[in-house]
C-alpha cells in the first residue's frame, strides 16, 4: 500500500492542476491562441495588417498576452505583457503604440484594456468574446504612434 503512495499523490495533484486549469479556462474565456479574420476586420486608419495571433494564457503573475503580427510591409513584430486583469498597470513589449497595458477584466468573456505611452494613454481596447466562444472582437479607439485616430473593430477567430 505504501508504495502506491506516491503514485496516489500524482494522480491527485494531476487531477488538481486540471480542475484549476479548466476553471481558468472557462472563468476567462479569452485563453488560448485566436487568429485574426482580416476580411470581417475593420482598421482605420489602415492598411491593416497581413496576419496577427494572439494567445492568452495562464501565468504566474495572472494572464500573459502574447501576439505576433505581420504588418502591410511584410515586417513581423512581436509583444507581450503579464497582467492580473484587475486595472494595474504592466509593461508592454513590442506594441508600438502603448509601452504599458492596464488590462481590467468587465467579466469571464470581456476585459478592457488602456494602453499608455511615455504616460500619456495612446488607446482603449475593449475584447469580448462570442457566446460560442469562438470569436473575439476587440475594438479600439485612440490615437497610434504616428498621431493619427484609430478607430478599429479587430475580429479574430478561435483556433
Amino acid at each position: 500500500m505504501q508504495g502506491r503512495t506516491p503514485v496516489v499523490r500524482a494522480a491527485v495533484v494531476c487531477a488538481a492542476l486540471l480542475l484549476l486549469a479548466t476553471a481558468a479556462s472557462a472563468a476567462d474565456m479569452w485563453i488560448g491562441t485566436w487568429k485574426l479574420n482580416v476580411a470581417k476586420s475593420v482598421f482605420s486608419p489602415g492598411p491593416a495588417p497581413k496576419s496577427q495571433a494572439l494567445t492568452f494564457e495562464a501565468a504566474p503573475g495572472g494572464i500573459k498576452l502574447s501576439s505576433e503580427t505581420v504588418g502591410a510591409d511584410g515586417a513581423t513584430t512581436r509583444g507581450t505583457y503579464v497582467g492580473k486583469f484587475d486595472g494595474t498597470a504592466v509593461p508592454w513589449t513590442g506594441n508600438p503604440d502603448a509601452d504599458m497595458a492596464t488590462p481590467k477584466r468587465i467579466d469571464d468573456s470581456t476585459y478592457e484594456n488602456v494602453w499608455t505611452k511615455g504616460g500619456k494613454v495612446t488607446m482603449t481596447a475593449k475584447a469580448t468574446v462570442s457566446k460560442d466562444g469562438k470569436t473575439l472582437t476587440i475594438t479600439q479607439t485612440g490615437t497610434n504612434a504616428q498621431g493619427k485616430p484609430v478607430n478599429n473593430v479587430v475580429v479574430f477567430e478561435r483556433q
